[in-house]
């Protein structure tokens, strides 16, 4: 009886849980929430936490906290690295979108990265659950993104996916509504804005934040060089190691291509391995309909050139990189009978 009363209430929910930004899907409206996946902790003098902002309002608080209050990401590489601080995340998107009706028990699908271990898998289930949720499904984030990105993934035929997020790379072949092969990397938009800090450190003796790191990338970084020869340029600032003092220096986007070589070449030794041991039959699909890119990470300039030279494949970037995760989660939650074929066991 109480389980009906609260499927009345709630509004069943597709939620991408990503280590840079959590997306939440409502059933008949779409993407309502695109927040950063930061929560900001206020712990007192006996070691007591309390959570005092979530999203955005705590991601302005990256680095600039007193000692007491700590702005933290709780997903780190993909994963949960802070089960309480996730928890209470949850809870927070979940009741932001039912007007904070603490009553409310949706039914919610969460999309995770394919290598995460089912001890993991275990640990975002029960997290959704303490946070109020009533049946979480679980659908792995390559699969999501092709459904998101329009592939057709019910058919006979091969789709290959790469997905670049925050804390991993999903490389994936789908065909039949199942991964045939997936390689997960943990090399992704975090990897490059930790480059970038660790480069200009190295080179210039600067210390930069993550905030100034990440607007470098989305500013002037690429992974292959401009066709036209292009040149790009940024002021950035930050702290000299040497005199301690604050600093401002001009950087090019030669020097960050140099500075995000690592992590962009792991990225296309992942998707070279994936074209390696795809079947033959879906290796000829993939010839015909190409490599679709989609994440934040399918933004950096370049990248699809880069993929293009060394695969010498077609090479498209989703028209919605951003959402398409949780789009694809969303079209899951319509149409149930696709969902719980598509459903990660664990």
């Amino acid at each position: 009886m109480f389980d009906s009363i609260f499927r009345f209430f709630s509004k069943d929910l597709a939620i991408d849980l990503g280590t840079a930004n959590t997306l939440v899907y409502v059933k008949g409206k779409g993407i309502v929430s695109d927040e950063p996946s930061v929560v900001a902790v206020h712990r007192d003098s006996r070691g007591a936490t309390k959570v005092i902002a979530v999203g955005a309002e705590a991601k302005n608080m990256l680095g600039k906290t007193p000692g007491n209050i700590v702005a933290t990401r709780p997903l780190r590489d993909g994963v949960i690295a802070d089960f309480e601080i996730t928890e209470a995340m949850l809870k927070y998107f979940i009741q932001k979108v039912h007007n904070r009706k603490s009553y409310a028990r949706p039914r919610i699908v969460i999309s995770v990265p394919s290598g995460i271990t089912p001890v993991e898998k275990r640990a975002v289930k029960e997290s959704a659950e303490s946070g109020g949720a009533r049946e979480v499904y679980l659908i792995e984030q390559p699969m999501a993104a092709a459904i998101g990105v329009g592939l057709p993934v019910t058919e006979p035929s091969g789709n290959m996916i790469v997905d670049i997020g925050g804390g991993t790379t999903e490389v994936a072949v789908i065909s039949l509504a199942g991964i045939v092969y997936c390689n997960s990397v943990r090399a992704a938009g975090d990897k490059i804005d930790e480059a970038i800090v660790q480069y200009i450190k190295r080179k210039y003796n600067l210390l930069i934040g993550e905030r100034t790191a990440e607007m470098i990338k989305i500013g002037i970084g690429s992974a292959y060089p401009d066709p036209d020869g292009k040149e790009h340029t940024m002021e950035i600032k930050g702290r000299d190691l040497v005199g301690g003092v604050p600093k401002t220096l001009e950087i090019s986007s030669t020097e960050v291509r140099q500075a995000i070589a690592e992590p962009v070449k792991a990225i296309v030794e992942a998707v070279r391995i994936a074209l390696e041991r795809t079947p033959p039959e879906l290796a000829g699909d993939i010839v015909d309909k190409g490599i679709v890119i989609s994440g934040g990470g399918a933004m950096l300039r370049n990248l699809d050139l880069l993929l293009k030279d060394v695969s010498r494949l077609p090479v498209l970037i989703a028209e919605n990189p951003l959402t398409a995760v949780c789009e694809g989660a969303g079209q899951a939650l319509d149409e149930m009978s696709l969902l719980k074929e598509i459903a990660s066991d664990f």
